[in-house]
This record gives structure tokens, sequence and C-alpha cells, in this order.
């Protein structure tokens, strides 16, 4: 699934291949913008939760998740 928004970014398309053809999505905010991440790269990549969180208007650079933590078990 590719993403895009406009320059007001009002609007993002979501553009999706599926085996009989493609699929465009839009969505358009009425009195608001998306947050979009500012990245240096042209491409990046979202997990689907990212991807649902730009959606929703969270901005995905400020929510920050704890860190995964490795534990050994004891016998």
């Amino acid at each position: 699934m590719f993403a895009f928004h406009n320059r007001k970014r009002d609007r993002v398309k979501l553009l999706l291949y599926d085996r009989s053809g493609f699929w465009m999505m839009l969505r358009r905010l009425e009195e608001d913008r998306f947050v979009w991440p500012h990245r240096q790269q042209a491409v990046m990549e979202l997990t689907t939760e990212q991807l649902h969180w730009l959606l929703e208007g969270i901005d995905i650079e400020a929510v920050r998740r704890h860190p995964e933590r490795q534990y050994s078990y004891t016998n």
C-alpha cells in the first residue's frame, strides 16, 4: 500500500494493489490537516498501526513505545 498527501495535507490517497487491480482510497479532512512524519528519505515504511494513527490524526513521531525487553529465565 502506498500513501500520498496533497500540499495542504488535508487529503490522503491510499493506493493498494490486489490480484484483480488497483484500489484508490481518498480521505479528506474538512477543517484540519494530517500530521505527516518529517523524514529525510523519499519513501518510508509504516506499520499498519502507524498508518491507522496517521489517518486518525495522531502524530506518529510523538508516539513512543516502551522499549522491548529481553528477559532471561531462571530455573
